[in-house]
């Protein structure tokens, strides 16, 4: 079994590209660095460095097991979170998966209640629709797909619609209306919020299809924050969910979209372990509260 100290060491030298270097950043000797890479390597049974001019550089097969080891030492650093929380008293940890829209708009003023409410409560939180990481979340807020499917070993419960609004230059034409039918956007210059391919992506091009059109985009800006800069900039219009489009600057304005109104459904997926989580269960109270009374939203203690 490969040892997890060797292993930090080793990581730590790809990632500096000096064994000196990495041994001030891990505060230990270059000698005590070096052993660690002998040993690693006769563990092992690869060459894991090369000489590169006066240093080192790691070889292709060194690279790869930085890569592939990368999972595992996050677990094993989850791991002596764990018992670190144990020695110290701190009573539990939740793992909260959620998408960006969801996560600026609702998880600072969430996990600041629970936080509020269980102070000894360790909460890692996980961008879910962008990450590699083999996770498994104890509540990860999703945008449903639209044919329902599920996940194994988890319930879904459903928190919100989200209608996609148009935004729109402060001073356009547009700008003088409180709604547009999907149609009339057919000749405006769209700007892309989010990945080609991606779920919201394909329900707006949907709808756009429903209503007789494909958008033209010239600008793939593939998240709302900046999709948001390029309508002001007067560069063109973005469709997005109403969520993602909260905090606008004064250049720009929110429309609602009819004839059809693109819609996602959002949902928390709750796991189940066959034992009681209350953490859990408490956030999802906290998600369906604040979906259903959201002025209510950021009142740390509050009902």
């Amino acid at each position: 079994m490969l040892d997890p100290h060797r292993l930090r060491v080793f990581r730590a030298v790809v990632g500096s590209g000096s064994v000196q270097a990495a041994a001030d950043n891990l505060g230990l000797t270059s000698s005590a660095v070096s052993q660690h890479l002998s040993a690693l390597a006769r563990e092992t049974g690869l060459v894991l460095f090369q000489r590169q001019g006066r240093g080192i550089a790691a070889t292709p097969a060194g690279l790869e097991l930085a890569t592939q080891t990368e999972e595992a030492m996050r677990q094993w650093d989850r791991l002596d979170s764990v018992v670190t929380d144990l020695r110290d008293g701190r009573s539990g940890r939740i793992t909260v998966g959620y998408f960006a829209s969801a996560g600026s708009a609702w998880m600072p003023a969430l996990v600041k209640r629970l936080t509020f409410e269980q102070p000894d409560l360790t909460v890692d939180l996980v961008l879910t629709e962008v990450t590699s990481r083999n996770v498994t979340p104890d509540i990860d807020v999703v945008i449903d797909p639209p044919d329902g499917g599920g996940r194994a070993g988890y319930r879904r419960v459903h928190l919100a619609s989200d209608p996609f609004v148009a935004v729109v230059p402060s001073d356009s034409e547009l700008a003088t209306r409180r709604s547009v039918a999907l149609a009339d956007l057919r000749g405006e210059t769209w700007v892309s919020n989010d990945l080609t391919g991606s779920l919201g992506h394909r329900i707006v091009m949907s709808a756009c299809a429903a209503a007789g059109f494909t958008p033209r985009f010239t600008v793939q800006a593939q998240e709302h924050h900046s999709a948001i800069q390029f309508v002001a900039a007067g560069v063109g219009i973005s469709v997005m969910p109403r969520l993602a489009a909260r905090a606008l600057p004064p250049e720009v304005l929110r429309l609602r979209i009819t004839d059809p109104t693109p819609v996602r459904e959002i949902s928390a997926l709750v796991r189940e372990t066959g034992r009681p989580n209350p953490a859990a269960e408490r956030l999802l109270e906290m998600l369906l509260e604040l979906n259903t009374h959201p002025s209510r939203r950021g009142r740390p203690g509050g009902g």
